[in-house]
Order: C-alpha cells, then structure tokens, then sequence
C-alpha cells in the first residue's frame, strides 16, 4: 500500500523501508568536462556514483540528465540503477530491476549518511553518502569530498586484474554491464508522451573474487555479462552485498 504525506512542500510517498521522493527540484547545471581516462592510482580514482530512478518518476528526468553530465568526467563513475516500485503506477520501466531496487533497499537498511531511505531520484556516492539526485550542488560537494579519501590501485592487464593497498576487512570484487545510452520514450504514468535518456544503466553483474588487502590478482572471466560498457568495483563484502564502494575502474 502507498501512503501519502505531506512534509513542507515535498510530496514523500512511502515506500518499504525509508519513503520515495517525487520532489519537483530546480537543478543546477553541473559543470561538463571531456571524457578521459581516469587516472587511476592509489590515494585516488573515479567516485562511483549510483542513481536510482524510474521512469514512472516525474522528478527523475532532471537527475537522469545530471547523471549525464556527470558522466563525462573522468573522475567520476556513473552507474544508472532503474527502480521496480514505481511500476505499478500506470507504467512498467524498461529498465527497471529488482537487484536494483534490493540494493536500494540494503542500503537504507544499513544508513547511508546524508539522505537515507528509499526514494526516486537518490544518488549514492561511493555507497557511503545519499542525496536527492538533481541536486547538483549537493552531489558535486559529495563528489569532492569523496574524491578525496585514499583508494587502492586497480590495474587492468589482459584478461586479469591486480589489486593493491589496504584494507579493515575482506572486499567483493565484481565487474557491472551497462547500457552506455538508452533513450526510451515512455508512453503512459507520470512522465507520459517524454523520451529520457538514461546513461550506464545497469545491466547485470558477476562476483569475480574476494580481496583481504595488499596485492592480489584476479582473472576476469571469459564471458562478460552482456552489455555497452563494463566497469569493476570493489566494494566492503556484505551479506546483503550493500557494502562501501572502495574502487572502481572502466575495463570497456
């Protein structure tokens, strides 16, 4: 069931644990830098960015263009996670996943500093850190502030990938799908009759290994899960799989 609230001027919306936001939010422009490599070393790296969002959400589109605009920035990596709660309000996304929507959920189960919950738009940086997606200032202060924190060094060789740095405690090493640009033009619910682009939508994963710090290489496996782009992560290992993102790296 969908309980409605009213708090101020947002529209808030229950929704499991935590609520969704469909919150009408004037979006500053984020700054467009040209794609390049990240440069990748350790104390440094891209910030891993996750935007959940909907189609069915009216005040997604101004956070799926800052997603956009973000993605071009070689100190950032962008990762679009379509939600499946709001497909039961007059239109199914065609991107939507239920992994999604389940990380989505772990993460406000374990607290997410900033803005926890469960809610459209949400960006989570570095799975630390929550904010309401178009707000550009808000994550681009994330952004920095993350950006500065020390990383372990990920370097790609071949068909292998070698880890090294420090770490508390063991980490998942995973490699994501995406979808690098998909248009869709959405036929009916709150945002009817509008084609939106979502960037690095999420596709599918696969746990390649487990690393417990210091230097260690793994293979990437010979079939990738199908998709545009590919990206590893190395996140805190988890039950729920919500652990901190440590690092990540482009592969394709």
């Amino acid at each position: 069931m969908k309980a409605l609230f009213a708090l101020a001027a947002l529209g808030v919306a229950a929704v499991g644990i935590g609520y969704a936001l469909h919150m009408p939010d004037e979006m500053a422009k984020a700054e467009t830098q040209p794609l390049e490599p990240a440069a990748i070393a350790e104390g440094s790296g891209p910030v891993v960015v996750e935007m959940f969002t909907s189609q069915s959400c009216s005040s997604c589109p101004p956070a799926d263009a800052l997603a956009a605009e973000l993605a071009v920035r070689d100190d950032v990596i962008v990762i679009s996670r379509n939600v499946t709660y709001w497909n039961r309000i007059g239109w199914e996304d065609t991107l939507s996943d239920e992994a999604n929507t389940q990380l989505q959920r772990a993460y406000a189960r374990r607290g997410l500093a900033g803005r926890n919950g469960v809610y459209t738009p949400q960006a989570v940086v570095d799975g630390r850190d929550g904010v309401v997606g178009s707000r550009a200032s808000e994550l681009s202060a994330l952004i920095a502030q993350e950006g500065e924190r020390e990383r372990p060094l990920l370097v790609v060789e071949g068909n292998g990938v070698s880890i090294t740095g420090a770490t508390s405690g063991a980490a998942t090493l995973s490699v994501i799908a995406v979808d690098a640009s998909e248009t869709v033009a959405i036929g009916a619910g709150e945002n009817r009759d509008r084609s939106v682009t979502y960037t690095n939508s999420w596709l599918g994963e696969a746990a390649i290994g487990t690393w417990n710090g210091g230097t260690a290489r793994f293979q990437l496996p010979e079939t990738l899960p199908a998709g545009d782009r590919h990206v590893l992560i190395l996140r805190e290992a988890s039950e729920d799989g919500s652990g901190a993102i440590l690092a990540g790296r482009w592969i394709s």
